[in-house]
C-alpha cells in the first residue's frame, strides 16, 4: 500500500491517474470493476439452527440422550422424556445466549456516510458513498462523515474527530504539507483523512485513496474478522471436567455390565442398570445451573453499571490477571480542565488565584471572552480546551453568558491550523481590546508587553525565556498550554486583519489536561494489590499518557512507557519477553493493541481489555474479557465486547472482578454440592452391584434428585453473600483445573459418608424382604441428606461461623426440595409414578435420623479443625 502522506498532491493524482477535475463516467466504471464497491464485506454467519445443534455436541449431554434412547427401548418413556426435556431446555438456555448476530461489520458499516459529494464530468455532484472510487474529488465541510481514506489536496482549516479510529480524544487539525517518515502512527497522518471520521471544523477538498476494505475502517474490519474469541477460564474447565467425567462414567458403565451378565442378569436389564448408573453419575443440572448463577450476577453487576452481555465473562473477570485500559473517559473524566497557571511570574494552581490581583482577574476574564464555548451542567458545548477555560471562570463566579453579554464581541479573526491562533474583539469599559489566544511557540514572537501587578512593561528577553520554560515544563507534564495576550486597538471590525496580531501584551499560560477520576488512583492500587496489572493503551501522546499513568500509580518508571512506532521494531518474540515490564503503550494502532493482548495471553494471563472507539474492536473481541464504554463507546466496541461499563469508569471494572472472583467460588460450591451427592449415589449403585443386591434406585428417582432436588440447593448456594477480602487473593491459576487434588478429596469423603448413610437405609428396608420398601427409603435418604448437604456446601468452615442465616436462600431452597419430597413420599398418584412404598412413622424417623447424620459429621469436625476458609 502506498504511503500517500509522503507524497506530495501533484504526486498522488498522479499515481492514481487522476486530476483536480474529477473521474468521468467511463473511467468511474472502469475503476469499479477493478477496486468494487466502497463497502465492508462481512464473513459467513451462523444461523440459530446450526448454533443450537452445537449445544448437542457436549459429551456428557450425548451420553444423556443414549440413556433416553436406551429408557424407550426398554418401554421406560417417562425417564426418556424427563431426560430429553432436561436437554433441549439446556440446548435452548445456550442457543440465547450465543445468539448474538455479529453487528461488528453492520456497525462499522453505519460509520461510513451515506452520501458523499464528488466531482463528476467536471461537476460537483452528491452520489451514494458505496459509490465512490479510489481517485475521486470529495469535497468535505463541518458535520460530514468521510466515506473513504484520501490526501488532501486543498486545506481550509479543516479539523476531524478521529477518536473512534485512533484513540485520540482531542480534534486533529490537518493539513495538505507532506508528512515525512516511514511508518507514521495514523494520529499523526495530518494530510490525510479516513473514512468513518466526522469533519468538526473548516473543509477540505481530497482525492481518495482507498476504499471500501483497503481503507483503515476496512483494516479494522479484517481484524475483527479474523479474530476469534477467547474460552473463559470456567468454560475450559467444564470442558475439561466434563471430558474427563464422561471417560469415567462410561468405563464404570461398562464394567457394571460386563459384571452383571457375567453373574448371569438378563442383558436388557443389565443395560438398564448401567443407564441408571449413567443417570446417577452425570450432573444433569451442571449446565443450567452454571448458567443461572452467572445470570443472577450479571444482575447485580448491572446495578453497578457493568452490562454484562456474554454470561460466562461473568466468571472470566474474576480470573483477570491483567487489565489493558484506555484512558480517556476510562481513566480520566473526559473533561478538559485547567489545572495551572502562569502569570505574573508566578506558577499557581486553578483554584489560587485572586481575583483582586488585576492580573489574575484579566487571566480568566479574556480566556473566557476570545471563547466559542459555553458551559452548564446541563450541557457543554464547544472545544473541550475553551470549555475548560469557561469553567475555570465558574470557579470563580464568572458566568460566561453575562460576561459576554457586558463585553460585547464587536468582531473576530477565527483560529485556523496555520496561524494556531484566534482573536476576537471586545468593547472593554471604554477600550477597544483585540484577545489573542493560541500556541506559545507562535504568540511568544508576537508579545511586545507584559502585564504585571506593576503595570504594563516592555517585555524583556528574561521574561521570555521565563514564560517558555513555564510552557516546557507544563508540556513535560503531559499539560497542554494556551498563551493569552490582548492588544488596545483603534479600527472598526471591518478593517480587522490578521497582520494586527502582533505587538501583543502578555497576560497568561493556562495549562489545561483531562484529569483523572478521583476514584482511579484508588482502583488502580486495589488492583495491584490483588495481583492484577493495570496497562494503559492509549491513541494519545506518551508524555501526556506518561502524565496520567504516573498520577494514578500505572507508571512508576519512565522506562515502562512505549510508544506504537517502538512497537513496530520489536517482534511478537521480543514483545512477549518485554510486555510484563511496559505499563504504558502511547499512539497503538488496532494491529497493536491485538499484539499486546496476545503477548499477554502467550504468558499465560486472563486479560481484560477495554475500549470505546473502532480502532479498539479486534482487540476487544481477542481478549478474554472485552470490556466497551457505555457512554463514549461506539456501537462497533459494544458488539465486540463481552460487557458494557455504563459509567465508563475503572473503578467500576476493578468491581466487576471482585465480583466474578465471589461468582466463581459460589459456582465452585454448587459443583461441590451436586457432585459430591451425585457420587453417593454412584458409590450406592457400585455398591449394590458389586454386592449382588437388587437396584438401590430407578432412573426417575435418580433423575427427580438429579433434576429437581438438587437444582434449588445449587442455585441457592450461588446466591452466598460476597466476601470482602477475595481482592486480597491472587487471580487464580488459568491452568489450574475445578477438581482440584484437595477438591476431589472433599468431595469423595463427603460423597462416601452420604452414601453409607443411605446404603444403611437401604439396608434396613430390606431387612423386611420388599425391594421397593429398601428402594423407597434409599431414596429418601440420599434426597433428604442432600438438601442437608446444601448447608455444608456454602462455605469452607462450619456454618456457625460464617452465620447459619446469612443466606436465606439455602433455606428457601432446603424448605421447597422437602416440601417436593414429602409430596412425592406422600401423595397417592406420585407414588405410584415413582414406585414409592408408603412409610411407617419409625421408618421416617430413621430415614430424617440418618439423612441429617452427614451434615452433623461433616460441621462437627469443621468446628473442631477448620479454623479459617482455605481455598482448595
Amino acid at each position: 500500500m502506498e504511503n500517500f502522506y509522503e507524497k506530495s498532491t501533484s504526486e498522488v493524482l498522479n499515481i492514481l491517474k487522476t486530476s483536480p477535475k474529477g473521474l468521468n463516467d467511463s473511467e468511474v466504471e472502469r475503476r469499479r470493476q477493478k477496486y468494487g464497491y466502497n463497502e465492508l464485506q462481512e464473513g459467513h454467519k451462523k444461523n440459530i439452527f446450526q448454533i443450537f445443534l452445537e449445544q448437542f455436541k457436549d459429551l456428557l449431554i450425548m451420553i444423556l440422550i443414549a440413556a433416553a434412547l436406551v429408557s424407550i427401548f426398554l418401554d421406560n418413556s417417562g425417564s426418556a422424556l424427563v431426560i430429553f426435556a432436561v436437554v433441549v431446555l439446556n440446548s435452548i438456555l445456550g442457543t440465547l445466549q450465543q445468539v448474538k448476530a455479529e453487528k461488528s461489520l453492520k456497525s462499522l458499516k453505519a460509520l461510513s456516510a451515506p452520501t458523499a459529494k464528488v466531482l463528476r464530468n467536471g461537476i460537483q455532484v452528491e452520489i451514494p458513498s458505496r459509490e465512490v472510487t479510489v481517485g475521486d474529488i470529495l469535497y468535505l465541510e463541518a458535520g460530514d462523515y468521510i466515506s473513504a481514506d484520501g490526501r488532501i489536496i486543498e486545506n481550509y482549516s479543516i479539523q476531524v474527530n478521529e477518536s473512534s479510529l485512533t484513540g485520540e480524544s482531542e480534534n486533529v487539525s490537518k493539513t495538505e504539507d507532506i508528512i515525512e517518515g516511514e511508518n507514521v502512527p495514523i494520529g499523526d497522518r495530518k494530510n490525510m483523512l479516513f473514512s468513518g471520521s466526522l469533519v468538526t471544523y473548516g473543509r477540505a477538498v481530497m482525492v481518495v485513496t482507498n476504499i471500501g476494505m483497503d481503507t483503515q475502517l476496512g483494516n479494522v474490519a479484517s481484524l475483527l474478522k479474523n479474530t476469534e474469541e477467547k474460552k473463559t477460564p470456567l468454560q475450559v474447565n467444564l470442558d475439561n471436567f466434563s471430558k474427563k467425567l464422561s471417560t469415567a462414567i462410561l468405563i464404570i458403565c461398562i464394567i457394571i455390565f460386563i459384571l452383571d451378565v457375567f453373574r448371569g442378569y438378563p442383558i436388557m436389564d443389565s443395560i438398564m442398570f448401567s443407564v441408571a448408573l449413567a443417570v446417577a453419575a452425570i450432573p444433569e443440572a451442571l449446565s443450567s445451573i452454571v448458567t443461572i448463577v452467572l445470570a443472577l450476577g450479571t444482575q447485580k453487576m448491572a446495578k453497578e453499571n457493568a452490562i454484562i452481555k456474554k454470561l460466562k465473562a461473568v466468571e472470566g473477570l474474576g480470573s483477570v490477571s491483567v487489565i489493558c485500559s484506555d484512558k480517556t473517559g476510562t481513566l480520566t473524566q473526559n473533561k478538559m480542565t485547567v489545572k495551572k497557571l502562569y502569570t505574573d511570574n508566578r506558577t499557581l494552581n486553578a483554584g489560587d488565584l485572586n481575583l483582586d490581583n488585576q492580573v489574575d482577574k484579566m487571566a480568566v476574564l479574556m480566556g473566557i471572552l476570545c471563547n466559542d464555548a459555553s458551559s452548564s451542567n446541563e450541557e457543554k458545548i464547544g472545544d473541550p480546551t475553551e470549555i475548560a477555560l469557561v469553567d475555570l471562570g465558574k470557579i470563580y463566579n464568572l458566568n460566561e453568558l453575562s460576561l459576554r453579554e457586558k463585553y460585547p464581541r464587536i468582531g473576530e479573526i477565527p483560529f485556523d491550523s496555520e496561524r494556531k491562533i484566534m482573536s476576537t474583539v471586545h468593547k472593554v469599559n471604554d477600550k477597544t481590546l483585540m484577545v489573542t489566544k493560541g500556541a506559545c511557540d507562535v504568540l511568544i514572537n508576537r508579545i511586545s508587553k507584559i502585564q504585571t501587578c506593576r503595570g504594563i512593561s516592555p517585555i524583556t528577553e528574561e521574561d521570555k525565556k521565563k514564560i517558555e520554560r513555564a510552557n516546557e515544563n507544563f508540556s513535560k507534564t503531559g499539560l497542554r498550554v494556551l498563551a493569552v495576550t490582548y492588544k488596545e486597538i483603534d479600527i472598526d471590525k471591518t478593517a480587522l486583519d490578521p497582520k494586527q496580531e502582533n505587538g501583543l501584551t502578555f497576560v497568561a499560560l493556562t495549562a489545561m489536561m483531562d484529569p483523572p477520576r478521583e476514584e482511579s488512583a484508588q482502583a488502580i492500587s486495589s488492583c495491584i494489590k490483588a495481583g492484577i496489572k493495570p496497562v494503559m493503551i492509549t491513541g494519545d501522546h506518551k508524555i501526556t499518557a506518561s502524565a496520567i499513568a504516573r498520577e494514578i500509580g500505572i507508571l512508576k518508571d519512565e522506562k515502562e512507557a512505549m510508544e506504537g512506532r517502538e512497537l513496530d521494531h520489536l517482534s511478537d518474540e521480543e514483545l512477549r519477553e518485554k510486555v510484563d515490564k511496559i505499563s504504558v503503550y502511547a499512539r497503538v494502532s488496532p494491529e497493536h493493541k491485538i499484539r499486546i493482548v496476545k503477548a499477554w495471553q502467550q504468558k499465560d494471563n486472563i486479560v481484560a481489555m477495554t475500549g470505546d472507539g473502532v480502532n479498539d474492536a479486534p482487540a476487544l473481541k481477542q481478549a478474554n474479557i472485552g470490556i466497551a464504554m457505555g457512554i463514549t463507546g461506539t456501537e462497533v466496541s459494544k458488539d465486540a465486547a463481552s460487557m458494557v461499563l455504563m459509567d465508563d469508569n475503572f473503578a467500576t471494572i476493578v468491581k466487576s472482578v471482585s465480583n466474578g472472583r465471589n461468582i466463581y467460588n459460589n459456582i465452585k460450591n454448587s459443583i461441590r454440592f451436586l457432585l459430591s451427592g451425585n457420587t453417593a449415589g454412584i458409590l450406592a449403585v457400585l455398591y449394590t452391584s458389586l454386592a449382588a443386591l437388587p437396584i438401590p434406585f430407578t432412573a426417575v428417582h435418580l433423575l427427580f434428585i438429579n433434576l429437581i432436588t438438587d437444582s434449588l440447593p445449587a442455585i441457592a448456594l450461588g446466591l452466598e453473600p460476597y466476601k470482602h477480602n477475595v481482592m486480597k487473593e491472587k487471580p487464580r491459576n488459568i491452568n489450574t483445573p475445578i477438581l482440584t487434588k484437595a477438591f476431589g478429596r472433599g468431595i469423595l469423603i463427603e460423597g462416601f459418608i452420604i452414601a453409607v448413610c443411605t446404603l444403611f437405609a437401604f439396608h434396613t428396608g430390606l431387612k423386611t424382604g420388599d425391594n421397593m420398601l429398601a428402594s423407597t427409603m434409599a431414596f429418601s435418604t440420599l434426597c433428604m441428606s442432600r438438601l442437608f448437604h446444601g448447608f455444608n456446601c456454602r462455605s469452607r468452615e462450619s456454618i456457625f461461623r460464617i452465620g447459619l442465616f446469612s443466606n436465606k436462600y439455602v433455606w428457601i431452597a432446603f424448605g421447597l426440595g422437602l416440601a417436593l419430597l414429602s409430596s412425592v413420599l406422600f401423595l397417592s398418584p406420585l407414588r405410584t409414578l415413582f414406585e414409592i412404598r408408603q412409610l411407617s412413622l419409625n421408618q421416617i424417623g430413621t430415614i430424617c435420623l440418618l439423612s441429617f447424620m452427614p451434615f452433623a459429621l461433616i460441621q462437627t469436625y469443621r468446628l473442631i479443625f477448620v479454623k479459617s476458609e482455605k481455598s482448595s
